[in-house]
């Protein structure tokens, strides 16, 4: 009886500890967040949601109601200014659209990319992911090398002879388009350009035929649960806590194995082959295995690397793209005047050509501004985020180092004093003679880390346009919505719905 009795006294002591150590924790953290707050009120924002969580919560209920948050960052950059800040729990994160800020921070590779978000995308949900591959190594050094390597694989002279498979890749497109127009039924255009997308990826960067156009494959259905994932992870910052998200964490998990075991059993096949001089496709892997090999020193890391570069492809090299053609194709519909322009000049240039040169692409002059307006006002990867450690005067306002500096390319794309009539679908905003954007224009990021496929991209997005355009009048179906779903990525929420006929 004394035994326990003992025990009991012991244990309500150990609570009682317990019990007092956690109020100091908590009472430690509050100070550490009223300092924080003291450090950066006095900066333009909106009212906090709450002490504790900051803005976290108007976020969320955005996201969760299907909503858009960009659109909220826009109407938060419309009251407050061009440099405003929000509270993610206890860090600052001031909201930039002054383009001297954006030029001073974006084109310098001192100021490193935002742990809390790149991380994230690194290992999802514990998961490797992206690694520390291009988009998310934060090391300049570390990053630079890998550069490097990708560097030829991306050059103009390379991206020259991808044409071949362009045009074949965007063929099967046509002729699946046509037996949609034939058959008089709706065709969804994003899962459509999304296929043929991820066939052109697959084929010019890794050899690999998927042809998703006539089969199904598990990789689009992997590519959109790991963005979904990203962005529930990078929001909510307690989405991996609530027991009910379990099943949902586990498929998203199971996504990234996928893929990555899908990319090392395709390097270390193309490994293989090259040193057993097998004859190997003159591909993107190929020629960064090859650049890699020129490395003085290659080690196991480098190699987790390359594979981290192979998910952030295999991912970002056919979401953005066919996001933004869904995009194109949605407001060449909605706009008449504009897509018959756009049809006159692939007229002139291609006629009645099935092979499109890459010189022709440097002649669709207006369809390059048709693709350059989408992505100003859909902009499909619409933001990135740095780590600023020194204190810094922006517009005027001082700001004490310590905080996350956010450019929203969606937020500037779409504001007044940079666009005139900003919602207004207008592709001459980018004709030749009229004056460059400065700084308020960049859906591929600036600077050093600026997308490396940005004119892989552009080329693909062209070539598949511009054969769209060359055979077919399409129509929108009429009730669908033109909004726009914030899954990570921007895309169109209804998918896109058109009707297609043969052009007389």
């Amino acid at each position: 009886m004394a035994v326990s009795s003992l025990l009991l006294s012991l244990a309500a002591q150990t609570l009682t500890f317990l019990f007092f150590l956690l109020v100091v924790v908590f009472l430690g953290y509050c100070l550490y967040v009223k300092h924080i707050h003291m450090k950066y009120d006095h900066i333009p924002g909106p009212p906090r949601d709450s002490f504790l969580l900051g803005h976290s919560a108007s976020l969320l209920r955005i996201m969760k109601n299907g909503g858009n948050m960009h659109q909220k960052l826009l109407e938060w950059a419309d009251e407050y200014g061009p440099v405003y800040k929000i509270y993610a729990l206890h860090y600052a994160v001031v909201c930039v659209s002054c383009p001297e800020a954006t030029k001073q921070i974006l084109m310098s590779p001192k100021y490193p990319k935002d742990k809390l978000v790149y991380k994230r995308l690194a290992n999802l949900f514990g998961q490797r992911l992206l690694g520390n591959g291009l988009v998310t190594a934060r090391d300049h050094e570390q990053w630079y090398k890998q550069r490097r390597i990708m560097d030829p694989a991306f050059s103009s002279l390379y991206l020259r002879g991808l044409m071949g498979t362009f045009n074949e890749r965007a063929e099967k497109l046509m002729d699946k388009l046509t037996d949609v127009a034939d058959s008089k039924t709706e065709a969804n255009m994003l899962h459509l350009v999304n296929y043929v997308t991820l066939d052109i990826i697959t084929k010019v960067a890794f050899g690999v035929d998927l042809e998703l156009l006539r089969n199904t494959s598990q990789f689009p259905k992997a590519i959109e649960t790991c963005l979904k994932g990203m962005a529930h992870y990078i929001r909510d910052n307690f989405f991996e806590f609530n027991p009910k998200n379990r099943g949902y964490i586990n498929e998203v998990r199971e996504a990234c194995r996928l893929l990555r075991k899908t990319g090392s059993r395709w390097i270390a096949e193309r490994k293989a082959a090259i040193e057993n001089g097998d004859e190997v496709p003159k591909d993107i892997l190929t020629q960064i295995i090859k650049t890699a090999k020129q490395e003085e020193i290659m080690t196991g890391e480098d190699e987790e690397f390359m594979l981290d570069n192979f998910v952030t492809f295999f991912i970002a090299g056919q979401e953005t793209t066919a996001n933004q053609l869904a995009f194109c194709i949605m407001e060449l519909g909605r706009h008449p005047d504009i897509l018959e322009k756009a049809k006159k000049e692939v007229d002139d240039v291609i006629g009645m050509k099935r092979e499109i040169s890459y010189d022709d692409l440097g002649k669709l002059v207006y369809l390059s501004q048709v693709l350059k307006e989408t992505l100003r006002i859909y902009p499909v990867t619409p933001a990135t985020s740095r780590d600023i450690a020194e204190d810094m005067v922006i517009d005027g306002i001082h700001i004490p180092g310590g905080f996350v500096a956010v450019f929203n390319s969606y937020v500037s794309g779409r504001l007044e004093r940079f666009f005139k009539d900003p919602l207004r679908f207008d592709p001459d905003r980018f004709h030749p003679d009229a004056p460059k954007p400065y700084y308020c224009y960049y859906p591929f990021a600036l600077g050093p880390r600026s997308c490396l496929g940005q004119n892989f991209a552009q080329m693909e997005a062209k070539v598949v346009m511009a054969k769209l355009l060359q055979r077919f009048d399409f129509t929108l179906v009429p009730g669908q919505t033109f909004d726009i779903l914030d899954a990570g990525m921007l895309r169109p929420k209804s998918g896109v719905l058109c009707t297609l006929s043969h052009r007389e």
